[in-house]
């Protein structure tokens, strides 16, 4: 089971790699590595779970976030009171989005930043995403608000951009008038 303390710190430069891409059939250490994701991302979401194992609630997490430079990104989303959609992806890319940006108006958050970040992260409200499958089949997914803004959180981790890179720390709220607050 992956512990908190599994996940890199902000402060660990591997962060900033950029992500290479996976080969298929994937490995037998990278699939187990991508089970271990989904059943983290599950369990700190479910809140009993979540302090009996003292997780931090996550809903993404990719590869690099274990200190592991490939591209795949596992997105478990919450669509009903413990009942999630889970999303495993491959290589992912951006091949479209929305002209509108939204912005999570809590702030957004990452297992790898341990500590309260005020500012706003501007984001597509709808983007496709195109990657593969664990098998390496193609797979495309269509995503909207809270979701599209994870597939574009994780997809940054890969190519070793951090959330917090998009504040400006002059001036945090910059510009929030021109998006849409989620």
């Amino acid at each position: 089971m992956l512990r908190n303390k599994d996940i890199l710190d902000e402060k660990d430069k591997r962060l900033r790699l950029v992500s290479k891409d996976v080969t298929f059939p994937l490995s037998k250490d990278d699939l187990k590595t991508i089970d271990l994701m989904v059943e983290y991302l599950t369990n700190s979401q479910i809140e009993r779970l979540s302090e009996k194992y003292n997780l931090r609630p996550g809903m993404g997490m990719a590869a690099i976030q274990l200190g592991i430079p490939k591209r795949y990104l596992v997105i478990v989303h919450e669509v009903d009171e413990e009942e999630f959609d889970t999303y495993i992806i491959c290589n992912p890319k951006i091949i479209s989005n929305s002209s509108e940006k939204i912005y999570v108006e809590m702030g957004e958050g990452c297992l790898s930043v341990n500590r309260e970040v005020d500012g706003i992260v501007p984001r597509y409200a709808r983007v496709t995403v195109e990657g593969y499958d664990t098998k390496g089949n193609k797979i495309r997914v269509r995503a909207r608000e809270e979701l599209a803004i994870a597939f574009q959180h994780e997809i940054d981790h890969l190519n070793g951009v951090m959330f917090t890179d998009y504040i400006d720390p002059k001036n945090p709220y910059k510009d929030s008038d021109k998006y849409r607050a989620i």
